[in-house]
């Protein structure tokens, strides 16, 4: 399966996508002293950019995944970027339970790609 611009771009744009959106959802919990309804504009504001990279690249990925594989890649994308995330921006210890939880969901996106059924 050669690598296309239909099959490499949307995990490019689905990565950066994700990096908006964990900084979106999570990035204020280190923020407190700013009324809530700014933090919620303001994420408003940052996931309006994760749209404009999800929404393409879901658009671009169909002409070579299904849609439950874009929305498995998403899920480990999403999974990947908020481990570094939480690690780098919120100073969290990833323990054993997160990596055996990371790595069942990633063993059922291999049943997903290239599952035996």
């Amino acid at each position: 399966m050669p690598l296309t611009f239909a099959r490499v771009a949307p995990i490019l744009m689905l990565i950066g996508s994700n990096i908006f959106m964990t900084f979106a959802w999570y990035g204020h919990l280190k923020v407190h002293n700013r009324p809530l309804w700014l933090i919620i504009c303001v994420s408003w504001g940052i996931a309006f950019f994760e749209y404009c990279l999800a929404v393409p690249a879901n658009r671009i990925g169909e002409q070579a995944y299904s849609p439950a594989e874009l929305k498995t890649m998403q899920e480990v994308i999403t999974l990947s970027v908020f481990a570094v995330f939480s690690v780098t921006y919120l100073g969290e210890r990833l323990t054993l339970n997160h990596a055996l939880g990371f790595g069942f969901i990633a063993i059922g996106a291999l049943f997903v790609f290239k599952g035996p059924f």
